[in-house]
């Protein structure tokens, strides 16, 4: 019970702290001072499970009122309803990347397996969609995980310390009302999902002010002709309808984006981004085109050349000067920052509409099924293990999967530990798939390494 309690107390100071930057935020007042109060909370809860240097650098954004980032801040917290950003910062910060994360770390020890962060799941496998590229046009409109499945999987990994989900598909707003209905019960966790955005109405926003728990990103993949060439006629309007629906009731909401050969110039340009800033985007996930699933083609891998273009863009945009007031996340280039690759549990893992635990959205095997096993035997199944004893794999952290800079690495694991392909349309062998990358990996292996030693000197 005191446990119990000082969490309550604990969690009772970071929202007090919460509330009143917002308060203040709202009259213009300095924020420098709460700011401070607030990272010295993390820190405490934290201590040196992060390194001293991100709190510095935490205290000198808070010090500095006419930086990007604090300028940033502000943004957010003038337009964001006042609900969500104490609601979902307790959720996804506190709870999430601050207790939860220690807990998290506390059970990979005890249990000795991979404890992640975060969990990405499949509510459905239907959706109105069929994007070139996307894995969930792999796998058609057969699956669902019901609302007690799924109700499990929260139940069962907050007891590991994960607080943080987040849903794809398929679309998964086909499921809203049972996700809604997971936000109402689960008011300690924080809910994301990667949606087409088509679903998005006036009712949904008011369920999203209620529970404040929950918000999206809207897939995108650069302006009407070549978004629409991909996703089809018309899903670039109804994308930015939904944006200004959202903006309009003060919700945040973030984007996603599959960068490819054809369109990395246009995702990343100074024109589409400040068309999303003043749409109210806040955020950004870079995603690298995968060749997944049986027939994916090559063609729209990316050249040495465009790659590290995107590992330079994504830094300029996101950097402490210059660049956007938008944070971007580059799912592949960003492994410098997670010691490499972060899938089987080391920071997420996927769960499919089967139930099929995976070690990563994009990596369709596995040996453990959520509705046959606990979560913590299916993160503790032999796959996820390999891979746990393998991390990282390899030095470099700009090479860091095991299927796109590394393919020998999954055909390898997947033969030594008989998972089994859990593509739900057309079964691919990992021979298959990781044959697609061989030649990839073998051409940006020279300039990763280059990257690599000029950021990270050998003394």
């Amino acid at each position: 019970m005191s446990m119990n309690l000082a969490h309550m107390a604990e969690r009772k100071a970071f929202e007090i702290t919460l509330n009143s930057i917002v308060k203040k935020s709202r009259k213009g007042e300095d924020l420098s001072e709460v700011f401070g109060s607030l990272i010295d909370k993390m820190e405490k809860v934290l201590g040196d499970s992060w390194e001293a240097s991100s709190y510095e650098m935490l205290r000198k954004i808070a010090c500095e009122p006419d930086s990007k980032w604090a300028h940033y801040t502000e943004r957010i917290l003038k337009e964001v309803d006042p609900n969500i950003i104490t609601t979902f910062a307790l959720n996804a910060g506190y709870e999430g990347g601050f207790r939860g994360f220690k807990t998290s770390l506390e059970m990979s020890e005890k249990y000795d397996c991979n404890i992640p962060w975060i969990i990405l799941m499949d509510p459905t496998t239907a959706c109105n969609l069929h994007c070139t590229g996307c894995w969930a046009a792999e796998y058609g409109n057969k699956l669902n995980l019901t609302y007690e499945e799924m109700d499990k999987i929260v139940t069962e990994g907050k007891e590991l310390g994960i607080h943080a989900y987040l849903f794809t598909g398929g679309e998964p707003l086909i499921r809203k009302d049972d996700i809604i209905k997971l936000c109402e019960k689960h008011r300690d966790v924080a809910f994301h999902a990667f949606t087409n955005g088509t679903l998005i109405d006036q009712k949904f926003c008011d369920d999203l002010l209620r529970v404040g728990n929950f918000f999206v990103s809207v897939s995108i993949e650069g302006f009407e002709e070549s978004n629409d060439g991909r996703r089809g006629s018309g899903h670039y309007q109804k994308a930015l309808a939904a944006m200004d629906l959202m903006h309009a009731n003060h919700i945040p909401f973030g984007v996603s984006i599959c960068y490819t050969s054809a369109n990395y110039l246009t995702v990343t340009s100074d024109e589409f981004l400040d068309m999303l800033i003043e749409k109210g985007c806040i955020f950004a996930w870079y995603f690298h085109y995968m060749p997944v699933g049986a027939g994916a083609g090559t063609d729209l891998l990316l050249s040495p050349e465009q790659r590290e273009y995107m590992y330079n863009k994504i830094r300029e945009i996101r950097g402490l000067e210059g660049g956007k007031e938008l944070f971007a996340i580059d799912f592949q280039n960003d492994g410098e920052f997670v010691t490499g690759c972060i899938a089987a549990g080391n920071k997420y893992c996927h769960i499919n509409a089967n139930g099929d635990v995976e070690p990563c959205v994009f990596i369709h095997y596995s040996g453990a099924n959520i509705k046959e096993k606990s979560l913590l035997e299916c993160l503790q199944q032999p796959l996820f293990m390999a891979y746990r004893k393998g991390q990282p794999f390899n030095d470099n952290l700009l090479k860091p999967c095991p299927m796109l800079e590394n393919p020998e690495i999954l055909q390898k694991m997947v033969k030594e530990t008989g998972a089994v392909s859990t593509d739900l349309m057309q079964p691919e062998s990992a021979e298959e798939l990781c044959g697609k990358c061989v030649k990839y990996a073998e051409e940006w292996a020279p300039t990763a390494d280059r990257l690599w030693n000029e950021t990270h000197p050998v003394e």
